[in-house]
């Protein structure tokens, strides 16, 4: 005959538990040391119909939920024996514990700290609170670690400024751009599902009912309404308020464009140049790039000298020397193991 155990006798110590489709079931030992079978969660269910206002039974099943890894259950077990027992420090720490499971890392701080000024002295409070504190600076590391990888630009035009969002495949619908005269805020729903903000507050008042906002595939566009063309020496302003200056676009040498981008050519040749002039050349390529430093920094004499004894020789001599090669016909003098001929 199979023996039933009521609540109260129920647990010194919790050694095994196997869960099966048909139900959970728990290996136990009484006071007496003998281990016992007994499905618990059922047997106190079947005490709470008895008495369902018994707060330490709810409390207790809560538990059995917590070892089955039903926190849902659990945590509702939990409410429940508080609810008729407010001062019940350990249901506040069974309610906790489900909290923190279910990553619900800031309502299991606050239970966990309400269940603290029941109960200095259980050690569990403490060791609780710290993992949760751990998991929310965690939490928070993530989630600022993503938005830093999230970059943004900004030009500006005469008429506005615009600033692009690097975000890609994101929906309409997802996106929430406000304007204020100062101020700029942007909340887009990640794909990933995470939520990325921006906050900004901008260097000169904006016009909130001119700027508007445009989701692309690859990227979000906003574009804040100037009220005057007014130069803008950076974004945001932190409470500074600059001296503001007349808009004057740099047009020294840009290629006419549609494009709100503009370039200067000139300095554009100039990093080529100086790009040219510090490359590492081989063979050749070095030599011949030695030909053309002797030849641009040479005087008059030393590029006459080149010239001609270069065009004389049929390309096989090259001499700097005018005072040599101006008073003679240079003649072929190709290197000894090649030969010259004329195509």
């Amino acid at each position: 005959m199979k023996q039933k155990f009521p609540p109260w006798a129920v647990v010194k110590v919790v050694t095994a538990i196997v869960a099966t489709p048909a139900a959970a079931t728990v290996t136990t030992r009484d006071g007496g040391g003998c281990s016992r079978n007994c499905n618990i969660p059922e047997e106190l269910t079947k005490a709470l119909e008895e008495k369902p206002d018994d707060a330490q039974y709810y409390c207790q099943r809560a538990y059995c939920h917590i070892l089955l890894g039903n926190y849902c259950v659990a945590v509702a077990d939990a409410k429940k024996s508080l609810k008729l027992n407010p001062n019940n420090s350990t249901a506040l720490l069974r309610k906790g514990i489900c909290e923190y499971h279910e990553k619900n890392y800031a309502a299991a701080l606050e239970t966990f700290t309400e269940g603290q000024k029941l109960d200095s002295a259980d050690a569990n409070f403490s060791v609780w609170i710290k993992r949760c504190q751990e998991a929310q600076n965690g939490s928070e590391s993530e989630v600022w670690t993503h938005q830093s990888k999230i970059k943004y630009d900004w030009y500006q035009t005469e008429s506005q400024v615009v600033i692009t969002l690097m975000i890609k495949n994101v929906q309409k619908n997802d996106v929430n751009v406000e304007f204020s005269e100062k101020e700029l805020s942007a909340l887009v729903k990640l794909p990933s599902g995470e939520d990325y903000n921006l906050k900004l507050e901008l260097l000169h008042p904006i016009i909130p009912e001119q700027s508007t906002f445009k989701v692309l595939s690859t990227k979000i566009e906003i574009k804040l309404k100037k009220p005057e063309a007014v130069r803008w020496e950076k974004l945001e302003g932190q409470g500074d308020v600059p001296t503001p200056k007349q808009f004057v676009a740099d047009v020294k040498n840009l290629y006419p464009s549609s494009s709100p981008y503009t370039r200067n050519w000139d300095k554009l040749v100039g990093e080529i140049k100086e790009e040219e002039k510090n490359e590492k050349l081989e063979g050749d390529a070095a030599l011949n790039r030695l030909f053309q430093q002797i030849y641009s920094d040479g005087s008059d004499e030393v590029k006459r000298a080149m010239n001609k004894s270069f065009m004389e020789s049929g390309g096989t001599v090259l001499s700097t020397n005018w005072s040599d090669v101006g008073k003679r016909k240079v003649e072929i003098n190709p290197p000894d193991d090649m030969e010259w001929k004329k195509y």
